[in-house]
Protein backbone atom coordinates (compact mmCIF):
# COMPACT_ATOMS: atom_id res chain seq x y z
CA UNK A 1 0.00 0.00 0.00
CA UNK A 2 1.00 3.60 -0.55
CA UNK A 3 2.43 5.28 2.51
CA UNK A 4 2.17 9.00 3.16
CA UNK A 5 4.61 10.42 5.67
CA UNK A 6 3.80 13.77 7.17
CA UNK A 7 6.87 15.41 8.70
CA UNK A 8 6.33 18.25 11.10
CA UNK A 9 9.31 20.28 12.23
CA UNK A 10 9.80 23.44 14.22
CA UNK A 11 12.00 26.49 13.62
CA UNK A 12 15.04 24.71 15.04
CA UNK A 13 14.67 21.93 12.47
CA UNK A 14 14.15 24.47 9.71
CA UNK A 15 17.50 26.04 10.50
CA UNK A 16 19.21 22.76 9.55
CA UNK A 17 17.69 23.01 6.07
CA UNK A 18 16.25 20.42 3.76
CA UNK A 19 19.06 17.92 4.41
CA UNK A 20 17.86 17.35 7.96
CA UNK A 21 14.28 16.85 6.77
CA UNK A 22 15.42 14.46 4.07
CA UNK A 23 17.31 12.36 6.63
CA UNK A 24 14.21 12.17 8.82
CA UNK A 25 12.04 11.02 5.92
CA UNK A 26 14.63 8.45 4.81
CA UNK A 27 14.83 6.93 8.30
CA UNK A 28 11.04 6.70 8.53
CA UNK A 29 10.80 5.01 5.13
CA UNK A 30 13.46 2.46 6.11
CA UNK A 31 11.59 1.64 9.31
CA UNK A 32 8.33 1.18 7.42
CA UNK A 33 10.04 -1.01 4.82
CA UNK A 34 11.55 -3.25 7.50
CA UNK A 35 8.23 -3.56 9.33
CA UNK A 36 6.41 -4.41 6.11
CA UNK A 37 8.95 -7.05 5.05
CA UNK A 38 8.94 -8.71 8.49
CA UNK A 39 5.13 -8.85 8.51
CA UNK A 40 5.22 -10.32 5.01
CA UNK A 41 7.62 -13.07 6.06
CA UNK A 42 5.49 -13.89 9.07
CA UNK A 43 2.38 -14.12 6.95
CA UNK A 44 4.16 -16.37 4.42
CA UNK A 45 5.41 -18.70 7.12
CA UNK A 46 1.91 -19.29 8.46
CA UNK A 47 0.43 -19.65 5.02
CA UNK A 48 -1.88 -16.68 5.43
CA UNK A 49 -2.46 -14.56 2.30
CA UNK A 50 -4.53 -11.39 2.42
CA UNK A 51 -5.37 -9.55 -0.77
CA UNK A 52 -6.84 -6.57 1.03
CA UNK A 53 -6.89 -5.48 4.62
CA UNK A 54 -10.37 -5.41 6.06
CA UNK A 55 -10.69 -3.72 9.44
CA UNK A 56 -14.44 -3.83 9.55
CA UNK A 57 -17.13 -1.44 8.34
CA UNK A 58 -15.96 2.01 7.31
CA UNK A 59 -17.29 5.07 9.07
CA UNK A 60 -18.71 7.55 6.56
CA UNK A 61 -20.17 10.04 9.06
CA UNK A 62 -17.31 12.23 10.40
CA UNK A 63 -19.32 12.93 13.54
CA UNK A 64 -18.80 9.30 14.60
CA UNK A 65 -14.99 9.52 14.36
CA UNK A 66 -12.83 10.24 17.42
CA UNK A 67 -11.54 13.79 17.79
CA UNK A 68 -7.93 12.81 17.08
CA UNK A 69 -8.89 11.81 13.51
CA UNK A 70 -10.60 15.11 12.70
CA UNK A 71 -9.09 18.30 11.30
CA UNK A 72 -10.93 21.26 12.72
CA UNK A 73 -11.77 24.09 10.34
CA UNK A 74 -12.98 27.62 10.91
CA UNK A 75 -13.42 30.96 9.19
CA UNK A 76 -12.63 34.54 10.14
CA UNK A 77 -15.81 36.42 11.03
CA UNK A 78 -14.45 39.72 12.33
CA UNK A 79 -11.17 41.64 12.50
CA UNK A 80 -10.70 43.05 16.00
CA UNK A 81 -7.56 45.06 15.36
CA UNK A 82 -5.13 45.57 12.52
CA UNK A 83 -1.68 45.01 14.00
CA UNK A 84 0.37 45.77 10.90
CA UNK A 85 0.69 49.34 9.70
CA UNK A 86 0.39 48.21 6.04
CA UNK A 87 3.42 50.40 5.37
CA UNK A 88 6.68 49.07 3.98
CA UNK A 89 9.99 50.35 2.71
CA UNK A 90 11.32 49.18 -0.61
CA UNK A 91 12.24 49.97 -4.18
CA UNK A 92 10.25 50.74 -7.32
CA UNK A 93 10.90 49.42 -10.80
CA UNK A 94 9.14 49.22 -14.14
CA UNK A 95 7.02 46.21 -15.00
CA UNK A 96 8.68 43.54 -17.11
CA UNK A 97 5.97 43.39 -19.79
CA UNK A 98 6.28 46.72 -21.60
CA UNK A 99 3.49 45.83 -24.03
CA UNK A 100 0.86 45.29 -21.36
CA UNK A 101 -1.80 47.85 -20.54
CA UNK A 102 -0.75 47.68 -16.89
CA UNK A 103 2.74 48.94 -17.82
CA UNK A 104 1.26 52.31 -18.77
CA UNK A 105 -0.49 52.73 -15.42
CA UNK A 106 1.53 51.03 -12.69
CA UNK A 107 5.01 50.32 -11.40
CA UNK A 108 6.16 47.46 -9.19
CA UNK A 109 7.09 48.11 -5.56
CA UNK A 110 9.41 45.48 -4.03
CA UNK A 111 9.50 45.61 -0.21
CA UNK A 112 12.74 45.08 1.66
CA UNK A 113 10.85 42.84 4.09
CA UNK A 114 10.09 39.70 2.08
CA UNK A 115 7.14 38.87 4.32
CA UNK A 116 5.29 41.76 2.68
CA UNK A 117 3.91 41.11 -0.83
CA UNK A 118 5.00 43.01 -3.88
CA UNK A 119 2.69 45.90 -4.68
CA UNK A 120 1.35 47.61 -7.79
CA UNK A 121 1.65 51.39 -7.35
CA UNK A 122 0.30 54.06 -9.74
CA UNK A 123 2.85 55.74 -11.97
CA UNK A 124 1.30 59.02 -10.89
CA UNK A 125 2.79 58.45 -7.42
CA UNK A 126 6.28 57.90 -8.85
CA UNK A 127 8.77 60.68 -9.65
CA UNK A 128 8.02 62.47 -12.96
CA UNK A 129 11.13 61.13 -14.74
CA UNK A 130 10.89 57.60 -13.35
CA UNK A 131 9.67 56.08 -16.63
CA UNK A 132 12.46 57.64 -18.69
CA UNK A 133 15.23 57.14 -16.11
CA UNK A 134 14.29 54.20 -13.88
CA UNK A 135 17.94 53.39 -13.16
CA UNK A 136 18.29 56.68 -11.28
CA UNK A 137 15.89 55.35 -8.63
CA UNK A 138 17.19 51.79 -8.36
CA UNK A 139 18.79 52.49 -4.95
CA UNK A 140 16.21 54.98 -3.71
CA UNK A 141 14.09 53.90 -0.75
CA UNK A 142 10.35 54.63 -0.81
CA UNK A 143 7.51 54.20 1.64
CA UNK A 144 4.48 52.38 0.27
CA UNK A 145 1.19 51.72 2.02
CA UNK A 146 -0.95 48.75 0.99
CA UNK A 147 -4.59 49.69 0.38
CA UNK A 148 -6.01 46.51 -1.18
CA UNK A 149 -5.18 42.94 -2.15
CA UNK A 150 -7.70 41.19 -4.35
CA UNK A 151 -8.21 37.46 -4.04
CA UNK A 152 -7.47 36.77 -7.71
CA UNK A 153 -4.22 38.79 -7.83
CA UNK A 154 -0.70 37.75 -6.94
CA UNK A 155 0.21 41.33 -6.03
CA UNK A 156 -1.33 43.87 -3.70
CA UNK A 157 -2.32 47.41 -4.62
CA UNK A 158 -0.88 50.41 -2.83
CA UNK A 159 0.21 54.02 -2.89
CA UNK A 160 3.65 55.55 -2.64
CA UNK A 161 3.75 57.85 0.38
CA UNK A 162 7.17 59.48 0.15
CA UNK A 163 10.77 59.09 -0.92
CA UNK A 164 13.13 58.41 1.99
CA UNK A 165 16.51 58.75 0.30
CA UNK A 166 19.40 56.53 -0.68
CA UNK A 167 19.42 52.99 0.69
CA UNK A 168 22.18 52.28 3.19
CA UNK A 169 22.17 55.71 4.80
CA UNK A 170 21.24 55.94 8.48
CA UNK A 171 18.43 58.51 8.35
CA UNK A 172 16.37 56.96 5.51
CA UNK A 173 16.77 53.45 6.92
CA UNK A 174 15.78 54.59 10.43
CA UNK A 175 12.75 56.51 9.20
CA UNK A 176 11.65 53.49 7.18
CA UNK A 177 11.81 51.16 10.19
CA UNK A 178 9.90 53.60 12.40
CA UNK A 179 7.21 54.06 9.75
CA UNK A 180 6.81 50.32 9.19
CA UNK A 181 6.16 49.72 12.88
CA UNK A 182 3.87 52.70 13.27
CA UNK A 183 6.14 54.65 15.63
CA UNK A 184 5.27 58.34 15.86
CA UNK A 185 8.54 60.24 15.39
CA UNK A 186 7.04 63.64 14.62
CA UNK A 187 8.15 66.80 16.46
CA UNK A 188 7.05 67.25 20.06
CA UNK A 189 4.03 69.46 20.59
CA UNK A 190 4.36 72.90 22.25
CA UNK A 191 2.68 71.49 25.36
CA UNK A 192 5.41 68.89 25.75
CA UNK A 193 8.20 71.38 25.09
CA UNK A 194 6.84 73.65 27.83
CA UNK A 195 7.70 70.96 30.37
CA UNK A 196 11.41 71.48 29.65
CA UNK A 197 13.50 74.19 31.32
CA UNK A 198 13.00 77.46 29.50
CA UNK A 199 16.05 79.32 30.82
CA UNK A 200 18.84 78.10 28.57
CA UNK A 201 21.57 77.05 28.82
CA UNK A 202 20.42 74.68 31.54
CA UNK A 203 22.74 72.46 33.59
CA UNK A 204 22.08 69.69 36.06
CA UNK A 205 23.09 70.77 39.52
CA UNK A 206 25.97 68.90 41.25
CA UNK A 207 23.56 67.63 43.89
CA UNK A 208 21.29 66.16 41.22
CA UNK A 209 24.26 64.63 39.40
CA UNK A 210 25.32 62.87 42.59
CA UNK A 211 21.97 61.01 42.66
CA UNK A 212 22.12 59.91 39.02
CA UNK A 213 24.07 57.39 37.00
CA UNK A 214 26.08 59.20 34.36
CA UNK A 215 25.52 57.51 31.00
CA UNK A 216 27.06 60.23 28.86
Amino acid sequence: PDVIIEAQFDDNDAEHGQDHLQDMLTDDIKKLSLDTSEKGKAAGATGVHRAKQDDGPKVTDPRLLPDEFLQRTAKVVYILEKKHSRAATGFIKLLADRNSELFKRCAMFSPVDHRVPRVYVPLADCPPDFVTKPEAYSQMLFICRIVDWKEDSNFASGQLCKSLGQAGEIEPESEGILTEYGVDFSDFSPEVLECLPQNLPWDISPGELAKRRDLR
